[in-house]
């Protein structure tokens, strides 16, 4: 008589769930530069007596680079100024949802630094930034 093992009947085989969790909270806390968290949010907008939802999501509108410079902050705010009077930046500032914000980032290939002009559009300013400047 052979004996076959085909281990506990009664037990659940969870080993996919658990490599997909710790995965995920591995490069949560040891890798920040590659993970990213979602971004799109949903608003509630009312306008007077109805209430519609809208989704808002956060792009990445503007982005430029800068050298290994003393005080990198002070040197990109020239760019950041010029992007601002452009019509992109121009047309940013009114539609944005919420004030835009800047992000500097390391950029290892130049060794220096990478920065974001990151905005939330939702609604028709979405769809008007996507089809004007596209995705960037």
């Amino acid at each position: 008589m052979a004996i076959m093992n085909k281990g506990f009947g009664f037990a659940n085989d969870y080993t996919d769930h658990f490599n997909c969790f710790l995965s995920e909270s591995y490069f949560r806390h040891h890798n920040q530069r590659l993970y990213k968290p979602i971004r799109n949010k949903y608003v509630i907008v009312k306008d007077g007596e109805t209430e519609r939802v809208e989704e808002c999501k956060e792009l990445v509108v503007h982005t430029f680079s800068m050298g290994d410079v003393e005080d990198p902050d002070l040197f990109a705010a020239e760019p950041l100024h010029k992007w601002e009077m452009s019509e992109q930046g121009q047309w940013i500032m009114k539609h944005a949802a919420d004030t835009p914000t800047w992000h500097r980032l390391a950029d290892h290939t130049i060794y220096g630094y990478k920065y974001q002009v990151r905005a939330k559009l939702m609604g028709p300013a979405l769809t008007e930034w996507l089809l004007r400047y596209g995705s960037r």
